[in-house]
């Protein structure tokens, strides 16, 4: 007998063989398609400012690699723990970037839709 089997759009035909001589009922197989991965790389380590040492008290970083949605935050403004900073979007979802500190924004390193990587310098606080 043969049979046409579908498994991920593709069709294949089959031959299958009856024997009843075996009393005992066939065994049942589950058959799942394997889904293709993609190789994991480490991620880079952001790369070295020219400027020097960076103050990680006056910076806040990228918590996750995304494009930059909104800026909402200017140099000169003031700022306290907690205010929203920037929203970056990652895998269809937005996150809110907050001021870890208050003080005043120095310089904001990103404009809208630039794609930033994890670790990458922001804003920076006076």
């Amino acid at each position: 007998m043969k049979l046409k089997i579908t498994v991920d759009n593709k069709i294949y035909e089959v031959e299958v063989e009856a024997v009843d001589n075996d009393p005992a009922p066939p065994p049942t197989y589950i058959i799942q398609s394997a889904v293709p991965r993609a190789a994991v790389t480490p991620a880079a380590a952001p790369p070295p400012s020219s400027a020097g040492p960076v103050n990680e008290d006056k910076v806040c970083r990228s918590p996750i690699s995304g494009i930059v949605v909104k800026v909402l935050v200017q140099p000169g403004q003031n700022i306290q723990p907690g205010d929203k900073m920037l929203v970056l979007e990652a895998m269809k979802m937005e996150t809110n970037i907050t001021s870890p500190v208050s003080g005043v924004v120095a310089k904001v390193n990103v404009t809208q839709g630039d794609s930033v990587q994890s670790g990458l310098v922001l804003v920076e606080f006076e």
